[in-house]
């Protein structure tokens, strides 16, 4: 058999892959085919992803597209925190800030990655296992399949931290949840439930992945399951405040969280694309992520370019504030910067001591 792959052998560091059996529908192993696990290891910053890993995503989407025996590509993260939560800002703030010609080559590798998705040969399920947020929505969104574990949380974050959210959801985000859904989180940058999330068709399903101390799962008790408020409008899946959320909290205290039942209903969807025509379900694939490839390649180009020279201004401001500003207050002061502009106030670094979080 003729070798497809780009590379023989890659030693991957920043995420992990591996081949796991695939599992019929009673958990049994079926002999001689696998799907693809691949893992952004990077817990201890919420799994962002580094230049690095953004390298190795795009060879190990490649392998697992090349490799014939993989049924499908399982692409999450480890742990029970964060799938992803988009770019490493640590790197973005100490590299890449200031510094729009380095920034530009790492987003040439980020729509590489995001085209690799994009144009897998095998379906690609997005195992939510907890917060997808900025760029890390924007790469579950290019999955073919999304299952998340019901504590997930799910928006953008571009606007708030000096970027546009130009990898993927101004693109995209309409074909799942319409344009005034996506207009709100792409500025706004508030974030949806896992609830709130399938209920407007952003994800697939979720499962619960609380488990109480009798063993039982329960259902994420932070979300409100109510359809409508007092006012009419719709409440199902938002977050509880005051008192009821300091309920939810004592209600999780003594919670373990167990990521078994997401992992079933992954292998589940696996198995069932398993039973279908290999190449009828690629060209099915191929036709329906047609609507996000026309955007997604339509504007790739400019908004490198334009993502680039951002960070000689507000990427700047924002990746710095994030990275450097006390935990509790990690975002420029945007009234002060609205005021500085409007006296004309160049980009400078005096701008930037003005605008800047405080310790």
């Amino acid at each position: 058999m003729k070798n497809h792959h780009l590379i023989d052998r890659c030693d991957y560091r920043d995420i992990l892959v591996e081949k796991r059996p695939l599992r019929d529908a009673h958990g049994a192993e079926v002999p001689g085919l696998y799907n693809a696990w691949i893992l952004l290891n990077n817990e201890k910053q919420l799994n962002s992803y580094t230049t690095q890993a953004v390298k190795e995503l795009i060879l190990a989407f490649r392998e697992a597209s090349c490799d014939r025996s993989v049924v499908a590509v399982v692409f999450s993260a480890v742990g029970d925190k964060a799938f992803c939560t988009g770019g490493n800002t640590k790197e973005y703030a100490e590299y890449y800030a200031g510094n729009p010609q380095e920034y530009k080559q790492y987003m040439r590798l980020f729509n590489d990655m995001v085209t690799g998705i994009l144009l897998c040969d095998k379906p690609v399920i997005n195992r939510v296992n907890g917060m997808r947020i900025g760029g890390g929505q924007e790469i579950g969104m290019a999955c073919d399949f999304s299952i998340a574990a019901d504590t997930a949380r799910f928006g953008q974050a571009g606007p708030k931290h000096g970027s546009a959210p130009d990898g993927g959801s101004t693109d995209f985000l309409h074909l799942f949840v319409g344009i005034t859904r996506a207009m709100a989180s792409c500025t706004l940058c508030e974030h949806w439930s896992a609830h709130a999330a399938v209920d407007i068709g952003l994800v697939n399903k979720i499962v619960p992945v609380l488990k109480a101390p009798d063993g039982r799962f329960i259902g994420n008790p932070m979300v409100s399951l109510e359809r409508f408020d007092a006012w009419g409008n719709p409440a199902y899946g938002a977050f509880k405040s005051g008192t009821e959320r300091e309920a939810a909290k004592a209600a999780m205290a003594g919670c373990t969280t167990d990521l078994s039942l997401l992992d079933a209903e992954v292998e589940a969807m696996a198995y069932k694309l398993s039973l279908t025509m290999p190449d009828c379900l690629a060209k099915t694939l191929e036709s329906v992520r047609k609507k996000k490839l026309e955007h997604w390649q339509r504007n790739g180009e400019s908004n490198r370019s334009w993502l680039a020279l951002n960070m000689m201004t507000e990427a700047r401001a924002g990746f710095r504030a994030f990275n450097e500003g006390p935990r509790h207050q990690r975002e420029v002061d945007f009234l002060e910067l609205r005021r500085a502009l409007a006296e004309a106030h160049p980009w400078d670094d005096a701008l930037l001591a003005r605008i800047m979080p405080k310790a």
